[in-house]
């Protein structure tokens, strides 16, 4: 990067049209500037800055509202424009408004908006789509482009359904401004803030090389940001996968126990998750909430030893086996939120059926020696990777003026399942040291870290 001044950007517009929003969400800083309904919230000037390399690339000017424009271009008009000299030069009225009384007194709000405007090399001027096109926004938008400077229309909320963004298109293009923005500040379009310094780099051709280091960066922050939460939602599949207790067959106390300490410890896993995946997306942990599923009836995985999973091995189950004997058991656990199900599967003890049989031979050596494993349903793994990777499309089209918490999911949220899902599982299920939800020892080893990997 070139060592050029930042650029300096003003924020205007007419009171309560999202401007701190804006800015809000250029900067992914949900605490910039205060956010409210309530008109003229902003009543001074407020620099933020956009880093590049550690250097500042660009100065971005929240000013306040526009209050009076109607007033403000009647007053220009009536006062300086009928001189000769002036009547073509609109920063030169601007300037003579700003030294005059008036602008320390009845328009104070509006000579704070346009001596920033005169001092910055461009501006985005912020409408709300909701609101029809008045006279008042078109004096307002007259008297701005009397300072000289570029003006990129932003169009914000456009998701809401009673907006008029093609009213505004075409009295923008009525006074020669045919280049605007549609950009929601809650509801983000599909690419983001990308159009928005492609389009600001159209009236700053001397400054693009700076606007397309910007957008290159932004566009690298996505792509790191999407690689962490992959990450993120891979160790909590990891951890749910290989999570699994040891109980004895006939202690039902025991069994209830264990399976109400482990859908607690699930919960607080996916939580946890959350809380990263909002983190690493630059929002307050307080942004979604994990929304209780709805009570399920009992979903039952299909037998350990039944027929078809042994054919998946090649091998040919006998009529004993596939009766089931007197083994032992292995307990299913599904869960997903507060939706609890308990299976029993029957198996069958067959000599040395467990050697070579990696997958499964835990299982039943335990089953013969008493014991079952329990362990989480495969579905309910599915089901928080779906609600992560909703999550995860939901943050990249969120705004950070958003004040909304999202809510997180239904059960039938769609999980987008990896090639490797199958193999992911297998290998889970065969060490569950590698679960940090495990009480015992942890492994973080190279072959998990391999494991993780089938997810990616």
């Amino acid at each position: 990067m070139s060592n050029k001044s930042p650029l300096r950007i003003a924020v205007v517009g007419h009171t309560n049209t999202g401007k701190t929003s804006f800015v809000r969400t250029l900067l992914q800083n949900t605490s910039f500037g205060d956010v409210s309904d309530r008109p003229s919230t902003t009543r001074d000037v407020r620099k933020a800055e956009l880093y590049l390399d550690q250097q500042v690339i660009m100065e971005i000017y929240d000013t306040p509202g526009l209050e009076d424009g109607l007033g403000l271009y009647h007053y220009i008009d009536s006062n300086q424009s009928s001189s000769a000299t002036l009547r073509h030069n609109g920063p030169e009225q601007i300037r003579l408004f700003l030294a005059s009384p008036a602008a320390q007194d009845q328009f104070e709000q509006e000579a704070k908006v346009l001596r920033q405007l005169l001092l910055s090399d461009a501006a985005f001027y912020l409408i709300d789509c909701r609101d029809p096109v008045l006279p008042k926004y078109q004096d307002e938008l007259d008297i701005l482009r009397r300072c000289g400077k570029p003006i990129l229309p932003v169009l914000n909320f456009t998701a809401h359904p009673q907006h008029h963004a093609d009213e505004w298109k075409q009295a923008l293009a009525h006074v020669n401004l045919h280049g605007w923005v549609e950009f929601d500040t809650v509801s983000l379009p599909e690419k983001g803030d990308q159009q928005l310094f492609d389009h600001l780099a159209t009236l700053l051709p001397n400054q693009r090389q700076q606007l397309d280091s910007i957008r290159l960066q932004r566009s690298q922050q996505v792509q790191q940001r999407l690689r962490a939460a992959q990450r993120e939602i891979a160790e909590l599949l990891l951890d749910a996968a290989a999570y699994s207790v040891r109980v004895p067959n006939d202690d039902k106390d025991e069994l209830a126990t264990t399976i109400a300490l482990m859908q607690r410890r699930v919960i607080e896993r996916e939580q946890r998750c959350v809380d990263a995946i909002l983190t690493i997306f630059s929002f307050p942990v307080d942004s979604a909430s994990l929304q209780t599923l709805a009570k399920q009836k009992d979903a039952w995985q299909a037998p350990l030893f039944a027929a078809d999973t042994l054919k998946e091995f090649g091998i040919q189950a006998s009529k004993g086996i596939v009766a089931g004997g007197a083994a032992g058991a292995s307990v299913d656990l599904m869960f997903g939120g507060l939706s609890l199900g308990a299976g029993t599967l029957l198996g069958a003890a067959a000599g040395g059926l467990w050697q070579g049989w990696q997958q499964y031979g835990r299982r039943l050596k335990h089953a013969v020696q008493g014991y079952a494993d329990v362990y989480i349903q495969p579905e309910i793994i599915r089901l928080l990777a779906a609600r992560q990777q909703q999550l995860v499309q939901l943050l990249l089209r969120r705004g950070h003026a958003a004040v909304t918490p999202l809510r997180l999911v239904d059960e039938h949220a769609e999980f987008k399942e990896p090639q490797r899902f199958r193999e992911f599982m297998q290998r889970a299920r065969q060490h569950p040291q590698w679960s940090s939800l495990h009480a015992g020892a942890f492994d973080d080893s190279i072959a998990r870290s391999q494991c993780l990997r089938l997810l990616e």
